[in-house]
């Protein structure tokens, strides 16, 4: 009997998230998939807007101030989301949970700590840092209006979840493939497809969900 083909997904994550990496390993290692993720879809955010990194490069108060967003807003909310789905993952990989059972909760965990976070950070870089004319009000009155146009990538809330998309999306080819065990399992191409159909399910909900946070706020 031939031996079972290891997936090149599952060994590349078990390789670097796996439940017995001691924590901070496991932090480090989360740390530089979300600088990566990050810094991908920051470059093409950037690129997209006429001017912006000309803007950028002046340096001053400009730059200053958009390093400090992307330090105290995007780079927690990608590392935190990306932690709990990886968190969850080496769980699976202990014997905890199922494929089925991560991949749902995953939507619900990521979608509860990417708005709370905005929520909390808002108001927080109102107080902190001057922002939102240091009304930490204002702050929590914008968060629902931005994320409803983060799915269209409209804003840096966009970049974050788009961030999390590049840092999760061979995770959750990995996740759908185990989820076939004993059967065929797709080819990539068809696991990437459903995977993008994952967080495409993400973004609509996020987007509904923002429509009711921006009218109850």
């Amino acid at each position: 009997m031939a031996a079972p083909v290891e997936d090149p997904l599952m060994a590349l994550f078990d390789r670097h998230f796996s439940p017995d990496l001691p924590a901070l390993r496991f932090a480090l290692n989360t740390a530089v998939l979300s600088l990566a993720g990050l810094g991908v879809v920051l470059a093409v955010y950037i690129a997209t807007i006429s001017g912006f990194w000309a803007h950028l490069a002046g340096g001053g108060e400009v730059l200053a101030r958009f390093a400090r967003q992307i330090l105290t807003n995007g780079l927690p909310v990608v590392f935190t989301v990306n932690w709990l789905g990886l968190l969850m993952f080496a769980r699976l990989r202990a014997g905890a949970f199922s494929p089925v059972q991560v991949m749902g909760l995953d939507l619900p965990v990521r979608l509860a700590v990417f708005i709370g976070l905005h929520l909390a950070i808002y108001p927080a870089s109102a107080l902190m840092f001057g922002s939102f004319g240091g009304d930490p009000w204002l702050g929590l009155r914008v968060v629902g209006p931005t994320l409803m146009q983060a799915a269209m990538f409209g804003n840096l809330s966009g970049v974050y979840l788009y961030a999390t998309l590049a840092s999760a999306l061979p995770l959750h080819m990995a996740l759908i493939g185990a989820a076939w065990r004993g059967v065929a399992v797709p080819p990539l191409p068809v696991l990437g497809a459903l995977a993008l159909g994952v967080f495409g399910v993400q973004a609509a909900v996020l987007t509904f969900l923002a429509r009711g946070l921006a009218a109850l706020l």
